[in-house]
């Protein structure tokens, strides 16, 4: 096993090479960047790209963006759309500021040199280590994935051994009709109904809409702090977990019935074995294997995608918007940053889950397979 491990170690490598040149190269055929968007702020077209630099159109970069003459000006400027009228050594300023200075080869290997040290940087545009960033909006992308993976597990996994207990019967088909339903309606868009009937919307005003906490919660009781978190996350929770609970429900009941045409069951119950002995005594550990092994790429999942849109319509503050402003915002470092974080994390659940299905199951063996 260890050989095997080393092996997929070894292999993240060139998987993040390929992933991070893919972006970068992807990037630099993009329109727009960082200089741009600057530019477009001091020409009044674009708002809060320039917190990070001191000075404002106004004040001395203001003062050093003033019209030029001659054709210098216009062999730096011309390469950025709006730059006409600015100060060339602005220009160069900025280019030197975001790193533009360099050729994009030398950037984006100093770029997987600091990333090889967890060396991040800072974001472009807020004066704030990425690192920082990423820890701030943490606690909110924690709790929509730590208790949507939990609750989906716990709900499904029971629902769907009963749908296999009961296959072909009128609870099975009427809760495959609801779970088919639930799968075919976007998250976002159930999300907007929620709204609709429970939050103000034209209905009920039961649920907040902003937030993971109320303003008074400093001054909360310790009781009222746990109810207003949870009242807080109820609907994103909900959005979040529909299609995920409509796969898990369905995974597990095909799991079930999978291994009840198996020999062995039959065997168990031509000894007397009773219908809940053979299911929980024989069946479960089989059928659950896949389930139960799949557990850390599904938190994962849900702790790093199909958060931006929820995390957009309830106004909470995570990593999926995070990221959604740092790629429209053109502020690259956080962008690659975070994307070499995810991808690490990812090839990391990976491997974990290879190594969960040998601890549940001794019988499978990685140690013959090739990567």
């Amino acid at each position: 096993m260890s050989a095997y491990i080393i092996r997929r170690i070894l292999f993240m490598i060139p998987t993040l090479l390929g992933i991070m040149l893919v972006s970068f190269v992807v990037v630099q055929f993009a329109p727009g960047g960082p200089v741009e968007r600057v530019i477009a702020q001091l020409s009044g077209s674009d708002t809060g790209a320039t917190s990070r630099i001191s000075g404002s159109p106004s004040g001395d970069f203001g003062a050093r963006g003033q019209m030029q003459g001659g054709s210098a000006v216009d062999a730096v400027t011309s390469k950025y759309r709006g730059a006409q009228g600015l100060d060339p050594e602005f220009i160069k300023s900025l280019e030197k500021q975001f790193g533009f200075d360099k050729p994009a080869y030398q950037r984006f290997f100093l770029m997987l040199w600091n990333y090889a040290r967890f060396d991040f940087g800072k974001s472009y545009f807020r004066d704030v280590t990425v690192i920082e960033l990423i820890k701030e909006k943490l606690p909110v992308s924690m709790s929509l994935g730590i208790w949507m993976t939990l609750l989906t597990y716990l709900i499904s996994i029971p629902l769907g051994i009963r749908k296999a207990v009961m296959d072909g019967s009128r609870f099975d088909t009427w809760t495959s009709g609801i779970i088919i339903i639930g799968y075919a309606i976007p998250g976002f868009l159930f999300a907007i109904l929620l709204i609709i009937l429970f939050a103000g919307g034209s209905f009920f005003d039961l649920f907040p809409l902003r937030g993971l906490t109320s303003d008074n919660f400093a001054s909360l009781p310790w009781y009222s702090k746990i109810l207003d978190y949870f009242w807080h996350l109820t609907l994103p929770i909900i959005s979040m977990m529909l299609g995920a609970f409509a796969t898990m429900t369905l995974l597990t009941k095909n799991s079930f019935l999978d291994e009840v045409r198996k020999q062995y069951v039959l065997t168990a119950k031509a000894k007397g074995c009773t219908s809940t002995q053979v299911l929980y005594g024989h069946i479960f550990r089989n059928a659950m294997l896949i389930v139960i092994a799949g557990f850390p790429g599904a938190f994962v999942h849900a702790f790093f995608s199909g958060a931006l849109l929820i995390e957009t319509i309830f106004s909470l503050d995570g990593l999926g918007l995070l990221g959604f402003e740092s790629v429209l915002n053109r502020d690259y470092a956080v962008v690659f940053a975070t994307l070499y974080i995810f991808a690490l994390i990812g090839l990391v659940v990976n491997l974990i889950s290879d190594l969960t299905y040998t601890w549940i199951d001794p019988r499978i063996d990685f140690e013959t397979r090739e990567v």
